[in-house]
């Protein structure tokens, strides 16, 4: 579900590198920029359309509860996963991971909190909450930017500054909207962020799919003693519900891969802003099938805190359309200055 692209990306898979050689990419010096921007594009609206629609595949799992749901994710798609590495033959980037201490660590953090984060959403969907789980996944940029300051000591510009204390506003509103914290929300935005800083500390040396097989593999343990306990218990529904339902369920395999390699090939063609700004179809997409399908309600005062939330986001993306353009025109100049002083020798 992943997701957005920020100051602390939350769903890069460590591609930030290309990311940032698109961004320094012009179509006046790289002819063939318009035609993998537009496949780029096309991928990232795929990868964030995807996600997107979650809710409606939840949904369509019934009776199997969140436990089940995300234990049956994580060993289907370990299927899936493996069939990847075998067909595009990466078994030594895989056996790579598991060689390096550090990267092997680093992508177990990763395993846990993605874990968090499903399980977490797909309550939320599940318990009639899909408003507040979209809701995490607005906030998650500004998380992730205030992550940036307080884990990597970063600097904020003051429109980041400006978003951040908007967010913090939305989200009392909201907690007097609700009368309660929005916990749901919290915890996604703040099991999506820290995902995404982990992550980033692997870097681009792990490709999306060995990343993904790591951590199924290590969820798989605890995903397999999931199964157990509700066969013992007699409420689990793979099995026991007819082979549309063990299909629907084994799906969940393919509906987890498939952005997420979408996603890759959309973060290698496009610049780092433009993928930010693709970022909010999930949770759009996610809020709209939660009012309109779902029939959740929207009292006047939640509109009015999502209202505050969308205002900070408007603020932090104009933040970050403003330094992509700065960035660009620092780039070029410095390509100017170089070509002066080439001409000059």
């Amino acid at each position: 579900m992943k997701p957005p692209a920020q100051n602390l990306p939350a769903q890069n898979n460590g591609n930030n590198g290309a990311q940032e050689r698109a961004a320094q990419n012009s179509p006046q010096t790289d002819p063939t920029e318009a035609p993998r921007t537009g496949a780029g594009l096309l991928y990232g609206i795929g990868a964030y359309g995807l996600w997107g629609l979650l809710p409606l595949y939840f949904i369509t799992l019934a009776p199997a509860g969140p436990v089940e749901i995300v234990s049956d994710r994580v060993l289907f798609s370990l299927v899936v996963c493996l069939v990847l590495i075998a067909v595009t033959r990466s078994w030594g980037s895989l056996a790579a991971v598991f060689r390096s201490r550090r990267g092997f660590g680093i992508l177990a953090v990763a395993a846990v909190l993605i874990a968090i984060n499903w399980l977490t959403y797909t309550y939320g969907v599940l318990s009639g909450q899909a408003i507040e789980a979209s809701l995490g996944y607005f906030i998650n940029p500004i998380v992730s930017v205030l992550l940036g300051v307080i884990l990597l000591k970063e600097r904020l510009r003051p429109l980041q500054w400006t978003a951040v204390v908007i967010g913090f506003v939305a989200v009392i509103v909201l907690a007097v909207a609700y009368g309660r914290v929005p916990w749901i929300a919290l915890i996604l935005a703040f099991s999506f962020g820290f995902y995404g800083f982990v992550k980033n500390r692997v870097g681009a040396t792990v490709p999306a799919v060995t990343s993904l097989t790591v951590e199924t593999v290590v969820l798989t343990p605890l995903a397999l003693v999931a199964v157990a306990w509700l066969g013992a218990a007699g409420t689990l529904t793979v099995t026991g519900n007819g082979p549309g339902h063990f299909w629907l369920l084994a799906a969940s395999g393919i509906v987890t891969a498939v952005p997420l390699l979408f996603f890759g090939a959309s973060a290698r063609r496009l610049p780092m802003t433009m993928i930010g700004m693709l970022q909010y179809m999930t949770p759009l997409l996610q809020f709209i099938l939660a009012v309109t399908v779902l029939g959740e309600h929207m009292g006047p005062e939640r509109w009015a805190g999502f209202a505050i939330v969308w205002l900070a986001l408007v603020v932090l993306t104009a933040d970050m359309l403003l330094a992509g353009r700065r960035r660009r025109s620092a780039v070029r100049a410095a390509r100017d200055s170089a070509a002066a002083g080439t001409q000059r020798a």
